[in-house]
């Protein structure tokens, strides 16, 4: 049953690569903007209620004024009465209104002319539940809505005698509200575009410290990254300027046998941070190719290497490779390429072995042509049957079989001594190992029999021989060349020494470093126009 698979909708967006940069923006708007106007209809609110606490005191105030001053010019002509509180209305603003009333309900004076001397039918005051001698109401006057303050006026005596009223219109009040709320709503106006330009600024700024992407292009590219981190095979722990581990894939984990967190923490943290990455952040130079070995018996080989920020350094970053499986790499890689030399070695001496064949045809002798087929065709069976039978290490046949070819090829009888053995069971010695040590050996023999010989009718013969038993190797390699001189001798192993001109001289260096850190030896026997012989013997296991 065939398996269908939805397609996406047209004209659904999805991921866009400024969605995350708008959503951010938006709700920092709706945020700013929400919290601006309840502070602001907060703060307008409160200012408002202050301002009528604020008028209704400058009312008691200004009632309590005029009481006095009335007290004083109580008994002063109307007239002069009239000049004096009218001066007294101009210079207080938040004032619209002031009447004197005397105990017959006559108006000894208004604000409004015409009123004095009529009788006053109003709200009379209370002021026996107002033992202050004044309050402040809300009521209706001649005017329209107001907010007045009664104010009882005494004489000398004590004795009752009339009242003030200051007033303020419900109207002036309602002005000064609106004059308060226009203030708040263009503050609130002006904070919201400059907390919108100041928005925009931050979300600039936020795309340029994430390196100028986007940040749903940031986050999808981390993704991406974290993704290929956890699927390397190679094992990643990242550190921040003061050694923190900061990062660290699966694989690391793995490596390092982190089971649980605290165990996790333990190791990354305290031993491998410490120990390791700790001189790269105080030195800010790189190490390469550091070996080491893990509790769970892992062989890691590490590279540690600083990370740098605009010249600063930042953190550092070490990456473990399992050397097991570089090995196994290694070996495959080895095996292929001497397997690549013994076919090109081998194209080249069956071309020779055809010429004689052709040969022998054209003159007519088809009968040892015949037998010269035979002949080379049971020897390169042979050859391939010992090596085959005798060494169960692909690798290590793969170079002997290459060999052989190329000392054919250099016109040298390549023999397998009698009875050569290897048996991986024996010994466990790295394929990598083997492959120099014998390769590196047996190319040192054939540029020995290359070189000019007194005796030019000697055999040119290179003879090698590998043999195991539980423990221990022993690989023989001996040659029909030169020989190596006495004075020499002392510098065979020697690094950059050769007798083949510049730029030689690792070979034989680079063999005897590596039998000795497998806790070998190596040694040999020369002599002149005789010839060498090598021999290595290693014991012990070593992988």
């Amino acid at each position: 049953m065939e398996s269908k698979v939805s397609k996406p909708k047209k004209g659904r967006r999805k991921n866009s690569l400024t969605d995350i940069r708008h959503e951010i923006q938006r709700i920092q708007l709706i945020l700013i903007i929400l919290t601006t106007i309840f502070m602001s209809v907060g703060g307008a609110v409160i200012n408002v209620n202050a301002s009528d606490n604020a008028f209704d005191q400058n009312l008691q105030d200004t009632a309590e004024l005029i009481t006095r001053i009335y007290g004083f010019m109580r008994d002063a002509p109307r007239r002069d009465l009239c000049i004096c509180m009218d001066g007294i209305a101009a210079e207080l603003a938040d004032v619209d209104v002031i009447s004197i009333v005397d105990t017959e309900n006559i108006r000894v004076y208004h604000t409004n002319h015409n009123l004095m001397g009529t009788e006053y039918d109003g709200t009379h005051p209370d002021f026996t539940t107002h033992k202050k001698g004044f309050y402040t109401e809300s009521d209706i006057g001649p005017s329209g809505p107001q907010r007045r303050t009664y104010s009882a006026i005494y004489d000398e005596k004590g004795n009752y005698i009339g009242f003030i009223m200051a007033i303020m219109l419900k109207t002036s009040i309602r002005s000064f509200t609106y004059k308060i709320v226009l203030l708040f709503l263009s503050v609130t106006v002006a904070a919201i575009i400059i907390e919108i330009a100041i928005c925009r600024a931050f979300s600039r700024k936020l795309k340029r410290r994430l390196l100028g992407y986007e940040p749903d292009t940031f986050s999808s590219m981390f993704r991406i990254r974290e993704n290929i981190l956890e699927s390397t095979y190679d094992g990643i722990i990242a550190v921040d300027s003061e050694n923190n581990v900061q990062f660290s894939n699966k694989a690391a984990d793995k490596m390092l046998g982190c089971v649980d967190d605290e165990k996790i923490t333990h190791i990354k943290q305290q031993v491998f941070a410490e120990k390791y990455l700790s001189e790269v952040l105080k030195n800010g130079t790189a190490e390469f190719g550091i070996q080491q070995e893990t509790e769970n018996g892992t062989a890691l080989l590490m590279d540690c290497v600083p990370v740098m920020e605009d010249g600063i350094l930042s953190g550092a970053v070490a990456l473990l490779h399992d050397r097991t499986e570089y090995t196994k790499l290694m070996e495959e890689l080895s095996g292929t390429k001497y397997l690549v030399d013994s076919m090109r070695a081998n194209n080249h001496d069956f071309t020779n072995k055809l010429h004689v064949i052709l040969g022998l045809i054209q003159i007519g002798e088809y009968d040892k042509a015949v037998s010269y087929i035979e002949n080379i065709s049971i020897i390169q069976r042979e050859t391939l049957s010992t090596v085959m039978h005798a060494v169960d290490n692909a690798s290590f046949a793969a170079l002997l079989i290459g060999k052989i070819a190329r000392a054919s090829e250099c016109n040298v009888r390549f023999v397998l001594k009698e009875g050569i053995r290897f048996k991986s069971s024996d010994i466990a010695v790295p394929s990598e190992a083997l492959v120099t040590i014998a390769g590196n050996l047996i190319d040192n023999a054939l540029d020995a029999m290359n070189m000019k010989l007194t005796d030019l009718n000697r055999q040119r013969e290179l003879e090698f021989g590998v043999f195991t038993k539980p423990g221990e190797l022993l690989i023989t390699v001996r040659d029909t060349g030169c020989g190596i001189p006495d004075e020499i001798r002392d510098r065979i192993f020697e690094k950059g020494f050769s007798t083949k001109g510049t730029g030689r001289g690792v070979g034989m260096y680079h063999t005897k470093q590596l039998v000795e850190s497998l806790g070998g030896t190596i040694s040999f026997e020369s002599e002149k126009d005789i010839g060498t012989s090598f021999m290595v013997l290693l014991k012990g296991n070593y992988v």
